[in-house]
């Protein structure tokens, strides 16, 4: 006869006294699950084209500025407004949904 006991005499772990596998019982679970919304958020149509061309622009007037093709020859300014349209791309991606 198979021993159906562990070391000491103590039952196996994982399973009843007649042998058949049990399922530990459930505990409860200490996270927190929010509801679920009843309205999900939907972004305008436009939203994605618009973060596309900021970004693009944005890179666009820095590599322009860099091979001298802007008007009025490389400055600086181009950069920071180069640099700012990319940093609202990201801010109104942040905002898609």
């Amino acid at each position: 006869m198979a021993n159906k006991q562990g070391p000491g005499g103590a039952a196996r772990k994982g399973r009843s006294a007649s042998g058949r596998a049990v399922a530990p019982p459930p505990t409860a679970s200490g996270r927190y699950t929010p509801p679920i919304p009843r309205s999900n958020k939907v972004s305008p149509k436009w939203m994605g084209p618009l973060i596309l061309l900021l970004l693009i622009f944005g890179a666009l007037m820095i590599v322009l500025n860099y091979f001298n093709v802007m008007p009025a020859g490389p400055s600086n300014w181009y950069l920071v407004g180069g640099i700012v349209l990319i940093a609202s791309g990201f801010v109104v991606a942040t905002r898609y949904h």
